[in-house]
């Protein structure tokens, strides 16, 4: 019976202890942006290009990465604050309800401003036709 019982306590601590474990992996593994497609369609009367809009999350505290877009962009911030930093030119923080414009392949990073809540923005990007979303710069 005590054998049992011991069985059993061990079983629950090694559960619980891989339970955490796996929990802070899977936690760590999570991209710092999210990127939700809500529409990409062509542009009558605006051959060779197409219109991409949709939701980039970034989590707490986190930054995207210098990065460029293949075409204009312009973006809506939803939720939360942003500060974006273009090539050249002093960081900008930028809250809720402020809207802004990035030239195509424009090399920039955004940081979420907060280290505790997650942004959001709207984005809107006219590219030509095929092209990635985002290009990663070094």
């Amino acid at each position: 019976m005590k054998r049992t019982a011991f069985m059993f306590a061990l079983a629950l601590v090694v559960g619980i202890v891989m339970g955490v474990v796996g929990n802070q992996f899977l936690n760590a593994q999570q991209q710092p942006v999210k990127r939700t497609e809500l529409l990409r369609t062509d542009l009558p009367g605006i051959a060779g290009k197409e219109g991409i809009v949709y939701i980039a999350e970034l989590a707490p505290g986190a930054a995207a990465g210098k990065h460029y877009h293949p075409g204009s962009e312009l973006f809506y911030v939803l939720e939360g604050a942003m500060i974006l930093e273009v090539g050249g030119k002093p960081p900008v923080t930028m809250k809720q309800g402020e809207v802004s414009h990035l030239s195509p392949k424009e090399v920039h990073d955004v940081k979420n401003a907060s280290a505790t809540a997650p942004m959001k923005a709207l984005i809107f990007q006219i590219p030509e036709k095929g092209q990635p979303l985002v290009t990663p710069v070094q």
